[in-house]
């Protein structure tokens, strides 16, 4: 019996959060991590977080449900140059329940599109998060 794709809408209230979050004045670290109401089918706002480095942004997210934080980031390039790229982790970490798994895997996309994200990174383990970690990734865009 296979279980049709369920691709959850993106609550009003949390885009207008998140666009406001893309242009934020701060030029400290902050994330605000999102996840699905099962019942509504709706990606929410679960929290914000202020002045929160990767490090300490794993502990805040579940061992074994998937989120989505959103980190806006303090980048300091290898040219002395800094930045604060936006950055769209799909934490989907191994031991979730399948269906949960799906509803998350499904709803990424368009929560992607929907608040215009192109930084999109995945992780599987929550341990994974940390500054050397999306240092990397955030090197391949230049």
């Amino acid at each position: 019996m296979s279980e049709s794709l369920v691709v959850c809408d993106v609550d009003e209230d949390l885009v207008k959060k998140l666009r406001q979050f893309r242009f934020r004045k701060e030029t400290n670290n902050a994330a605000i991590v999102m996840k699905i109401d099962k019942d509504k089918q709706l990606v929410i706002l679960e929290e914000e977080h202020e002045d929160i480095s990767p490090d300490d942004l794993k502990d805040e997210l579940p061992e074994r449900q998937p989120r989505y934080p959103l980190v806006n980031y303090k980048y300091e390039h290898d040219d002395g140059r800094v930045s604060y790229p936006l950055c769209f982790i799909f934490s989907s970490p191994v031991g979730c329940r399948p269906e949960q798994q799906m509803m998350y895997a499904g709803s990424k996309n368009k929560l992607v599109q929907t608040v215009e994200l192109s930084k999109v990174f995945e992780i599987r383990n929550t341990e994974d998060l940390t500054e050397e970690w999306l240092r990397e990734k955030l090197g391949f865009f230049g």
